[in-house]
């Protein structure tokens, strides 16, 4: 089951990058050309064959992080799911025409190898399909505290501050969101009509949401430089907190704790390298 679980988390990671890229592609397209470009304005492009295209495998990559977590632990899940950055890399660089760097590639070669070591030396596995009641409450409270505090910090900081900060708050949004949805998934031996009535299922739509609209506030404060590190870091390492404090997922500590840490740090410095380039941030299709 762990490797269907990583293979279908990197299913939705491609699907998210390829839409990524695809939906730039269309931003990228001159519609002053066409009557109907020029009367739909700067939203002409989502009447783009390439811009559904993208819609349609963002949709199919929810399905299939939501597969990958019925499958496996999240605290596999979350961490594969940055291969994103990766997959954004290659695409962009297909699909723009402009060949990434040799330090480009090198962070690519990092991040890729830091993310291998770490899910090797911790082997995270294991745990339950639902969460027991009591334990959303212990967790969701702390979270709820720290998110509030952060934006409030970080509506009054500027430029990457505000970015870092916000994308921290993001993290948290999105690795409840993925919790959230597995434990719904969770319930679905009950029945449909248990998975339904679920409070999980409307609270992760809820959580979904607002993450998103925190992720577009992010993106607007700073460089995705700035923000990158600590969307995937954060998502990924609470993601696996939650897997063992809620699902009773595990994990190996011990001595690998340090050679765990180390990859952490591979992969937030090819994170940060990887914000930079051009064929992750958007900024190829000024060239079109």
């Amino acid at each position: 089951m762990i490797v269907l679980c990583v293979v279908l988390a990197l299913v939705a990671a491609l699907g998210n990058a390829a839409a990524s890229v695809l939906q730039r592609r269309a931003a990228a397209t001159d519609l002053s050309t066409s009557a109907w470009g020029r009367a739909a304005g700067r939203f002409g492009f989502v009447r783009l064959r390439v811009w559904r295209w993208g819609a349609g495998l963002l949709a199919l990559s929810g399905v299939a992080q939501a597969l990958a977590l019925a499958a496996g632990p999240l605290a596999v899940v979350q961490p594969v799911m940055t291969t994103e950055l990766l997959f954004t890399l290659v695409l962009a660089a297909a699909v723009f025409r402009w060949p990434p760097g040799a330090g480009t590639w090198a962070a690519f070669l990092a991040m890729a190898l830091g993310l291998a070591a770490f899910l090797l030396l911790a082997g995270p596995g294991g745990g339950m399909d639902s969460v027991p009641p009591g334990r959303w409450l212990v967790s969701a409270v702390p979270a709820v505290v720290v998110s509030a505090a952060l934006i409030f910090v970080g509506m009054r900081q500027k430029g990457s501050a505000r970015a870092a900060v916000l994308g921290t708050v993001t993290a948290i949004g999105f690795s409840f969101t993925a919790a959230l949805i597995k434990d719904t998934l969770g319930l679905l031996p009950d029945g449909l009509g248990e998975v339904i009535s679920a409070w999980q299922l409307y609270t992760a739509a809820a959580v979904g949401l607002g993450s998103f609209l925190l992720l577009q506030a992010t993106l607007r404060a700073g460089s995705l430089a700035a923000s990158q590190p600590a969307l995937t870091l954060g998502d990924s390492l609470l993601s696996v907190i939650l897997g063992v404090s809620l699902f009773d997922e595990s994990i190996s500590l011990g001595w690998r704790v340090l050679p765990e840490l180390a990859s952490l740090g591979l992969i937030a410095f090819a994170c940060v390298h990887l914000s930079r380039s051009p064929l992750v941030s958007g900024k190829e299709a000024q060239r079109w």
